[in-house]
């Protein structure tokens, strides 16, 4: 098929956005790798930055893995429970607490950490603790856990398949581990690798919410920018990017997942694997 003349306008316009989006990425990582950033590659390419990076800033890199570790951990235990009562229930009140999630999302996250500050701002050893980093990460972070498993288990039957199970004489719980979660792992799975990412990656918030001894990533990366060499804050860019470049191909991946399994032959698809898992082989 012969291609006209928009169809290379088109072309063009989009290689020039991603290169206008794709450039600075590049020259910041190229700056954290050389060894004079003003004289360019000719200077000669070098991972000392990242070396002083890890000397000055890993503190802050492991606090951030571990708030986001643990930020998971509390989204998976609140926000799966949480979207499995709002898919069964299906009425006013669950939608209203739907909408309800979102506010942390839509309201700015500096708003959000003055209204902790000012709520729990004078429990001096909770201030002073990166759990109280950890709370206004659970609440910006946990909707996408809820919407991400609840857009999963709104896309099947899910009524149908507990009654199917709870028919073969399966309980509350053989019929949660067993129908439930493995038919909402997708969903699981995506809202697990945003919500990491996310934490990661969330400056506004805790910004307002740090101490000189509770400091994050992002932080850090604002830090080594304004007090510390270019070259040391653009290789604290290649570190962040090694970081979150991953997650970010996993949410794709764990996005694909549900389309591939949608095509199952009859009979072999995600219900049956449930109730099969619940009744157990043929005899």
């Amino acid at each position: 098929m012969r291609r006209g003349r928009a169809f290379y306008l088109q072309l063009a316009f989009t290689v020039l956005v991603a290169a206008f989006l794709v450039v600075p990425v590049a020259m910041s990582i190229t700056a954290g790798l050389t060894v004079n950033f003003f004289q360019g590659v000719k200077s000669g390419l070098t991972v000392r930055w990242i070396g002083e990076v890890w000397r000055l800033y890993r503190d802050t890199i492991v606090l951030s893995l571990t708030i986001a570790l643990a930020c998971l951990a509390v989204d998976l235990a609140i926000g799966v429970p949480a979207a499995y009562v709002l898919a069964r229930a299906r009425s006013g009140w669950t939608r209203f607490v739907e909408e309800a999630l979102v506010l942390p999302i839509a309201v700015p996250g500096l708003a959000t950490a003055l209204a902790l500050i000012l709520t729990y701002g004078t429990w001096r050893e909770f201030r002073t603790s990166w759990l109280f980093i950890l709370v206004g990460h659970v609440l910006f972070t946990l909707p996408f856990m809820v919407r991400a498993v609840l857009a999963v288990l709104s896309s099947i039957d899910l009524r149908t398949l507990e009654e199917g199970a709870a028919s073969l004489g399966a309980g509350f719980w053989p019929r949660l581990l067993g129908v439930v979660l493995p038919n909402c792992r997708s969903g699981i799975l995506a809202g697990a690798l945003m919500v990491v990412t996310l934490s990661v990656g969330e400056f506004n918030m805790t910004w307002m919410l740090h101490t000189p001894l509770t400091k994050t990533l992002p932080v850090g990366l604002a830090d080594s920018y304004a007090s510390m060499r270019l070259e040391i804050g653009s290789a604290y860019t290649v570190v962040f990017f090694f970081m979150i470049v991953p997650l970010l191909i996993g949410i794709q991946l764990a996005a694909r997942a549900p389309s591939s399994r949608a095509t199952a032959p009859p009979g072999r698809g995600r219900a049956s694997g449930g109730l099969g898992a619940i009744a157990g082989p043929p005899e």
